[in-house]
């Protein structure tokens, strides 16, 4: 199957080595975190397709599989997405028939959401492939690198959240890529029309 002209390749894991190494063997440390999701997504993703699955789909599974029954709300906090997101990622779940959203008797207002068996047994699937692709990224590296590793990585994600809090972010809406987008492109709508207005 050939290529849609308007997507980019994925650089190669060669490309990317020589990056870090040769280019820019100093670059800021959230660039190589970048690069290091992006290899263990694609990864898991190659691996999940196997079975139909998205990697989306998976995120939601994960939290699912720990607590079953949380609210739209509550999934998308914990999966750190947007709400209309999860609406989404829900809806076609609920058509694989992985799971079903209800109200609870004493709560009409929110949807919890619930895993069906089908969902449920998915778990003794896939959980294999996620461990399947850390022992591949970990090969080679000493236990004592991967316990500084997470320590570090723990350090950085509390140091963050602690930011957002004091600088009070977290009550800040974030806008998302479509929407800054519309923005962007109407200012420029606005823009020409103002010179169109000058011009004549």
């Amino acid at each position: 199957m050939s290529r849609p002209k308007h997507s980019l390749p994925e650089p190669s894991t060669d490309a990317i080595l020589r990056h870090w190494r040769e280019a820019v063997p100093n670059d800021r440390l959230a660039h190589l975190v970048k690069d290091a999701t992006r290899g263990l997504v694609r990864a898991l993703q190659g691996r999940l397709s196997g079975y139909s699955v998205s990697f989306g789909h998976w995120t939601f599974l994960r939290i699912l599989w720990e607590t079953d029954g949380l609210t739209q709300r509550e999934l998308s906090e914990q999966a750190g997405v947007m709400e209309p997101t999860t609406f989404s990622a829900l809806k076609a779940m609920e058509k694989l028939g992985y799971i079903r959203r209800r109200h609870l008797p004493d709560n009409r207002k929110n949807v919890h959401v619930f895993l069906t068996p089908k969902g449920r047994a998915l778990k003794s699937k896939l959980v294999p492939l996620a461990e399947e692709v850390n022992r591949i990224a970990m090969q080679d590296v000493a236990p004592a690198d991967i316990s500084a590793v997470r320590r570090s990585l723990l350090a950085m994600i509390e140091n963050l959240a602690r930011n957002d809090l004091e600088s009070g972010k977290k009550h800040r809406r974030i806008l998302s890529t479509h929407e800054l987008s519309r923005i962007v492109a109407n200012a420029g709508n606005g823009t020409r029309a103002r010179a169109r207005r000058l011009s004549s």
